[in-house]
């Protein structure tokens, strides 16, 4: 596997331009993207509002109003599982959908799974033009190369590329710190959602967290048993951690 390229701090002035440049149009609908149907989201496991009276919708709509209850205006949420197959990725994405759910927010889905990617197959999208490691290895790459429609109105993906063993230097690059800081101050109504790997096994779900305001823990129903839960949880700081969700789900 190769490593990230090294990237060169910047200075005020250079930070401050390539804040403008990467924001720009980062979110904005492609021209012409076609929402998907009720079939199709229920095809990629990802709910709608059409389905109104399946408890998942309304978990999910609850996790969301918790959420914004919990945080003063828009944030960045990291989830992970505790364990492989705890189901992170599936609550991360539907957590954002459901976030988009309202009209007068946006939500952005990032796949931090570096080694084990799932998020560009589970919703069917070509991601022929990178993902998040290229982006973070290419020093004049743009950040809305990145960013594709999802068919889910007001959610977008920035998938993870290239896949990679380890993370690490990825996360705690300042391209990292960037994309997060031109995302906060070009789309002020926009819901940033990473999806991280496990807990147990690598030191990267504890990086994101560094960069990231709240943290939701997965843990698999009758998987994950309450001490390796609690062993997961004591990696983040109290203050950032709003809890577990237990799925039952993928």
């Amino acid at each position: 596997m190769s490593a990230p390229q090294p990237v060169p701090d910047l200075d005020a002035g250079a930070w401050d331009q390539a804040r403008e440049r990467d924001g720009k149009h980062a979110i904005t609908r492609a021209a012409g993207a076609t929402a998907l149907t009720p079939s199709q989201l229920e095809d990629r496991a990802t709910i709608h509002r059409g389905a109104v009276s399946r408890p998942e919708v309304d978990a999910f709509r609850e996790l969301r109003t918790r959420l914004l209850s919990a945080m003063e205006g828009t944030f960045v949420a990291l989830v992970v599982p505790v364990s492989t197959g705890s189901g992170g990725s599936f609550v991360a994405r539907n957590l954002a959908t459901a976030m988009a759910f309202d009209e007068t927010k946006s939500a952005l889905l990032v796949d931090c799974d570096l080694r084990h990617p799932s998020q560009d197959a589970t919703m069917q999208i070509d991601t022929s033009a990178g993902g998040l490691v290229e982006y973070l290895e290419n020093p004049d790459g743009e950040l809305s190369d990145v960013i594709y429609d999802t068919g889910v109105n007001g959610l977008r993906l920035i998938p993870a590329g290239t896949t990679r063993e380890f993370g690490s230097e990825y996360f705690s690059s300042f391209r990292m710190r960037l994309l997060l800081d031109s995302i906060r101050s070009r789309h002020p109504d926009c819901y940033v959602f990473l999806d991280g790997p496990p807990v147990r096994g690598t030191p990267d779900a504890r990086i994101l967290a560094d960069i990231a305001d709240v943290v939701i823990l997965v843990a698999g129903y009758g998987r994950d048993t309450a001490a390796t839960i609690a062993q997961a949880a004591a990696n983040f700081e109290p203050g950032k951690f709003a809890g577990v969700v237990f799925n039952e789900g993928v």
